[in-house]
């Protein structure tokens, strides 16, 4: 997401990630966050019940960037990952016998995993990329080693860690689709919170990630989106906001920009 918010109640992996920069990389360990948690996970068992457990924190941690909004009450992390792993079984022709779009929904499945633990991080929050990387692999490992090592499901964590790994690295053009899928179902959501608000807010910086989508399929998809955005505004005899505060695009640039984690909104 594009910004933070208070936590206001948010669970545990939330509040872990916003406290001070200057002491964020000392405080924050998967042990910190685990011993934490109401209802502890068995790790080492042989059974992918605890697995089943962490991932209910998927379906109530909130997406954070929204909350600035005052949107306290919107889309969940499991909420953005299930259109997401939707919307990759509608690759184009031209780009569907190219790419494996089986492994494109199942990355879309697993690419935000780590944040039941690690909670959404935002580009605004003050955590260097490279931290919330080192995060986010340490919460992937203790998942699909700890959770996940010893379950009779021949290799299902080896290959969760897989595909993960494949998705932040960004190399392959299944990974290229999805961080782009990711792009795009966040224009859907900034334009049907607009509407289900009728104007009364505008998200308009969260249309500067249309300018990081690679695919020119799926550009057109976000083409699509933004006329729709432009048809809504002007039916309501408004105008939307024009472009980013120069700190904020300065913090976007630098978020998306190469590296690990670079695609996530």
């Amino acid at each position: 997401m594009v910004s933070a918010a208070p936590t206001n109640g948010a669970p545990v992996s939330e509040a872990a990630t916003m406290t001070p920069p200057s002491s964020q990389e000392q405080q924050w360990s998967v042990d910190s966050v685990v011993s934490t948690l109401s209802t502890p996970l068995e790790a080492n068992t042989t059974s992918p019940v605890p697995f089943f457990h962490l991932l209910e924190r998927l379906k109530t941690t909130k997406r954070e960037g929204w909350r600035r909004f005052n949107i306290n009450h919107g889309e969940s992390i499991s909420d953005h990952m299930y259109r997401m792993s939707l919307l990759t079984m509608f690759a184009p022709p031209s780009l569907a016998s190219r790419i494996d779009v089986q492994r494109c929904t199942r990355m879309a499945l697993v690419h935000d995993m780590a944040e039941a633990l690690v909670g959404d991080i935002t580009p605004v929050d003050g955590v260097p990329k490279a931290e919330k990387s080192r995060r986010e692999a340490e919460t992937m490992d203790f998942i699909c080693k700890s959770l996940l090592g010893r379950v009779p499901s021949a290799g299902t964590g080896e290959q969760i860690r897989a595909i993960w790994q494949e998705y932040e690295d960004g190399e392959t053009l299944e990974s290229k689709y999805v961080h782009d899928i990711d792009k795009v179902e966040l224009l859907l959501q900034m334009v049907e919170y607009e509407r289900a608000h009728e104007g009364a807010i505008d998200l308009q910086e969260f249309s500067y990630v249309a300018t990081r989508i690679v695919l020119p399929e799926v550009k057109a998809w976000a083409e699509d989106i933004l006329r729709e955005r432009e048809v809504f505004w002007e039916g309501i005899g408004r105008k939307h906001k024009a472009g980013l505060s120069d700190k904020l695009k300065s913090q976007q640039d630098e978020y998306y920009s190469s590296g690990p984690s670079a695609a996530k909104p």
